[in-house]
């Protein structure tokens, strides 16, 4: 018996390599506005709570500036809908380490704060043959990480204990949403921000490859 019934990942950062996409996007739509660009980097602190969250931080005092914000927005709709998957990937592994969860017997699924049309593409784009059994992006239907509603429904969609449901993130976003909804929170450090940061929100386990979150999830193989 594994030590979860199911596992909630999130998508940027976590399964998906896709900062590159997202901030020549950004950028994109900042140059089209004669706005200051940043370089890539900095969108790993600029990413994570959505995209409205994404322009106020890259904006910064301009945010404030009436109309600004929803242009960018509107722009980048476009911009991000013309260049979203050129250069995004799989982290090393993760494939790997979803199959390996699925052949466990685990119920899999996909919470993001990207825009619900965008996560559900990613997901067919990139991981066409991963029965993952509910993806949710942001929609209307509830509101954005951190807030725990959207983790709370796929839970009782499992039917199971909120114990025995891992979420597995990247930010303190992520954390922060484990904890509120009662799940075990799982961080990796290969996606946008520090360990530090991801400990101090409330990860229980790190997990630095996907191959270490595959034995943390299903327990390490038992010789035959």
């Amino acid at each position: 018996m594994t030590r979860f019934d199911g596992v909630i990942f999130d998508l940027d950062g976590t399964l998906l390599d896709s900062l590159n996409d997202i901030a020549k996007a950004a950028n994109a739509t900042l140059a089209k506005l004669q706005l200051p660009t940043w370089p890539i980097a900095n969108y790993k602190h600029y990413v994570g709570d959505g995209v409205r969250v994404l322009f106020e931080r890259a904006l910064g005092a301009s945010a404030q500036v009436p109309g600004v914000l929803e242009r960018c927005l509107e722009i980048y709709q476009t911009e991000y809908n013309n260049s979203w998957d050129r250069e995004s990937k799989p982290y090393p592994g993760i494939l790997e380490m979803l199959a390996s969860l699925h052949q466990a017997g685990l119920k899999l699924a996909v919470l993001s704060n990207k825009p619900e049309p965008f996560t559900l593409k990613c997901i067919e784009r990139f991981f066409p043959n991963v029965p993952f059994d509910l993806v949710l992006g942001h929609s209307e239907r509830f509101p954005r990480k951190p807030d725990p509603s959207s983790a709370k429904w796929i839970a009782s969609e499992f039917s199971s204990d909120p114990a025995r449901i891992a979420y597995v993130g990247d930010t303190n976003t992520d954390m922060q949403t484990a904890v509120g909804a009662d799940l075990f929170a799982i961080g990796v450090t290969w996606g946008f921000r520090s360990e530090a940061e991801i400990v101090a929100a409330g990860a229980k386990i790190i997990c630095h490859s996907a191959q270490e979150l595959a034995s943390a999830i299903i327990g390490p193989k038992q010789n035959s």
